[in-house]
């Protein structure tokens, strides 16, 4: 797990490596068996990172391609040209200090994991640009989404990026505080709006964490980057 600080961002498309045959249907194998596995998973548009590189002291360099969910798969398959996610995430601060932490609930891709608010980034339409305006409003949706609190993306502040073990990069924003039993009334309202329309939250629990991190008692799996990210939050 490493943190990636840079005062500059860049995001450059290419396009996706080419598959062999064998590749391609092992990759669509183990995606069926996952889509066994958990039916509730969709094989919708993802930007799939191809490299990451520094861009002088301070700059880096994001170098992304247009694929789908399947594509994760080729990390299952020996020899196959490696491909890393692309994501967002929200550090969500309470007025006491303490941030937002959420458990996937069980249709997700990760049922049982905390993480923080966020997920994969998608392409743009057509020929848009993916910037960093782009990935600011993608992690205000997926903030909202997770957790009621609606957050303009212009109120967040870029803060950090991450990569974690297998290579994925995530880029993390910074949300203005609010007060905790806000950020949790706001959590269960739309839990409620959901489960009345017979939906199934993307968190199955909230919960607010630190300043000095302890996750000890967040039982179940946490992804990668929560801990360090969480105490680097608290030295800073």
């Amino acid at each position: 797990m490493e943190l990636l600080p840079a005062a500059r961002l860049r995001l450059v498309e290419t396009a996706l490596p080419a598959l062999s045959g064998p590749h391609r249907s092992a990759m669509d194998e183990v995606w069926q068996k996952a889509v066994r596995a958990n039916p509730a998973l969709f094989d919708g548009p993802a930007a799939a990172l191809v490299g990451v590189d520094r861009d002088g002291a301070d700059g880096l360099v994001l170098t992304w391609a247009r694929a789908t969910y399947r594509y994760r798969a080729l990390r299952h398959v020996p020899g196959a040209p490696a491909l890393s996610s692309l994501f967002v995430a929200v550090l969500q601060p309470a007025d006491d200090g303490r941030l937002m932490v959420g458990r996937m609930s069980p249709p997700t891709a990760a049922p049982g994991r905390w993480q923080l608010p966020g997920g994969t980034v998608e392409p743009p339409d057509g020929t848009g640009e993916l910037d960093l305006a782009a990935l600011c409003a993608h992690a205000a949706r997926e903030l909202a989404e997770e957790t009621g609190s609606d957050t303009p993306p212009e109120a967040l502040t870029r803060w950090l990026a991450t990569r974690g073990e297998r290579g994925s990069v995530g880029v993390l924003f910074l949300a203005p505080p609010r007060p905790a039993q806000e950020l949790y009334d706001r959590y269960a309202e739309l839990v409620a709006a959901e489960t009345a329309r017979g939906d199934d939250p993307e968190f199955d629990r909230i919960e607010l964490v630190g300043p000095a991190p302890d996750l000890s008692g967040l039982p179940g799996p946490h992804v990668d980057y929560l801990h360090p990210v969480l105490c680097h939050y608290a030295d800073n």
